[in-house]
């Protein structure tokens, strides 16, 4: 057995899993602080005491006998964040995440000060990737800067708790701004540009190989095995991608969690920084991605649900019955969004209300948004062409077929939902923690799930002439955010 330790925005997630098909899930929701415009933040002792939590929960059932079973612990987590430690561990600020957006000023200064940075780094400068958060503390908070000694992603700093080493792999590494893609190594050049001591990076090893033994501490906390193996993992499009077989040139899939993603695995480096597709280092040796990444996944379903003060299916079931000819549009641009407009000041709007407008209309807007948000990410990458179908989507916003069928009818690809969809990232942490004590082979983390469902594409006439108007609706409204045109 081997245990899959996701770290998501809104929730944490543990699995266990026998030969990577799930057995038990253990689940804790998360809550994220916007104490100031544009930031979003996280306290990672909140982390650390839901992963005990949730594997306290994981292991009950198992028994000491049981749990003596368990062969390796795997890690996933949200990318980008910097936990920021001083020399005796201590964290020294909340962690600042994928979606804060307070940087973007400092990123215009890196790309000035490095023009060939989205060559080297896959991605131009954006900012909630982790390299503009430097600057930023160096301009705002200089004395919490002066006490860094490691940097961690949120992942890893689970992996720290656990096995008291720092250490990352390049899927996460590839999304500091602070990594070479093509070398797969730190930068010194990007390090520089930011502000950043290479010293405090976290040592590097592949998805499948062991970060470190489960400290003593820990291991009499949970009843496992002292030493047991914490496999190093991946960032959660890496490891969503390993839950799904995205590992060879070609395979692709779809990620519908609190962001977006349309993934791409390739065997060598791709960059197109020009269309800020992300191109990216896989957590396994020689492989590499490109991705189109939205701020804005399956969130502004969630939201809009707290707005209407319903849970989100029934509201779901009411917007499938309305009528399209009198449906507003929304733009669904809570926090920004990257691909395809790389911009951090668009925020979320609904055009063409009107008196009778209710609930179940504004709610099939925000569907078709989102749905209209993978069509955008389709288009950064070609359109999509040469990827077979269906493509595999996992993600909590897999539950809903209404969402999943307006993605196929919108982009023309099939779409179909993944077995164990709304826990993919954690299960693929817990393959790769089998690959690395070798109960799975390459040959078996590289198989295509069969999908449970598949939504193929339907000619949709009204939904293409919303699209366009929709993306009308971004042009006209961009001049009235602060740092539009």
């Amino acid at each position: 057995m081997h245990i899959g330790l996701d770290l998501g925005t809104s929730s944490l997630i543990a699995v266990l899993c026998e030969d990577g098909v799930p057995r038990a899930r253990a689940m804790r929701p998360l809550s994220t602080a916007s104490p100031h415009p544009y930031w979003s933040e996280q306290q990672p002792e909140d982390w650390w005491q839901a992963a005990l939590s949730a594997l306290d929960e994981l292991l009950a059932p198992l028994g000491p006998g049981g749990r003596a079973g368990v062969r390796a612990i795997g890690l996933s987590g949200q990318m980008h964040g910097a936990v920021l430690l001083n020399d005796a561990g201590r964290v020294l600020r909340p962690a600042m995440l994928w979606n804060d957006g307070r940087a973007h000023a400092e990123c215009a200064a890196l790309t000035r000060a490095l023009p060939e940075i989205g060559m080297i780094a896959g991605v131009p400068p954006l900012p909630g990737l982790t390299a503009p958060k430097f600057p930023w503390l160096a301009r705002h908070e200089p004395h919490i800067l002066g006490a860094v000694r490691h940097v961690l992603m949120p992942k890893d700093y689970l992996g720290h708790r656990l096995h008291g080493g720092h250490v990352s792999d390049p899927s996460d590494a590839a999304g500091t701004l602070l990594f070479d893609q093509a070398g797969r190594c730190w930068s010194d050049a990007l390090c520089a540009a930011a502000g950043v001591d290479p010293a405090w990076l976290p040592a590097l090893r592949h998805g499948h190989e062991v970060a470190g033994g489960l400290s003593g501490t820990v291991a009499r906390r949970l009843g496992l095995p002292e030493g047991l193996p914490v496999v190093t993992g991946g960032g959660d499009t890496a490891t969503g991608a390993v839950s799904v077989g995205a590992i060879e040139d070609g395979a692709a899939f779809l990620s519908l969690g609190t962001s977006g993603q349309v993934f791409l695995a390739g065997d060598r480096y791709r960059p197109n920084p020009e269309r800020l597709v992300h191109a990216f280092a896989h957590t396994l040796p020689a492989r590499w991605y490109q991705m189109a990444a939205m701020l804005n996944g399956a969130r502004p379903m969630a939201w809009f649900a707290g707005v209407a003060g319903s849970d989100i299916a029934p509201l779901l079931a009411e917007a499938e019955t309305v009528p399209p000819d009198r449906v507003p549009l929304f733009l669904p641009y809570l926090t920004g969004e990257r691909t395809p407009h790389g911009d951090p000041h668009i925020r979320g709007a609904f055009y063409g209300l009107e008196d009778g407008t209710g609930r179940a209309a504004m709610m099939r807007a925000v569907v078709e948004a989102v749905a209209f948000c993978f069509a955008d990410a389709f288009d950064s990458l070609d359109g999509g062409a040469g990827i077979a179908g269906p493509i595999p989507a996992i993600g909590g916003g897999t539950r809903s077929d209404f969402l999943l069928r307006t993605i196929a009818d919108v982009t023309g690809h099939a779409i179909g939902r993944a077995s164990g969809a709304t826990a993919g990232p954690s299960i693929g942490a817990a393959k790769l923690a089998a690959l690395a004590t070798g109960d799975l082979s390459r040959g078996d983390i590289a198989r295509r799930p069969v999908p449970g469902k598949v939504f193929e594409p339907r000619s949709a006439p009204v939904l293409g002439a919303r699209l366009q108007r929709w993306r009308a609706l971004y042009a006209a409204l961009k001049p009235l955010t602060e740092g539009g045109a």
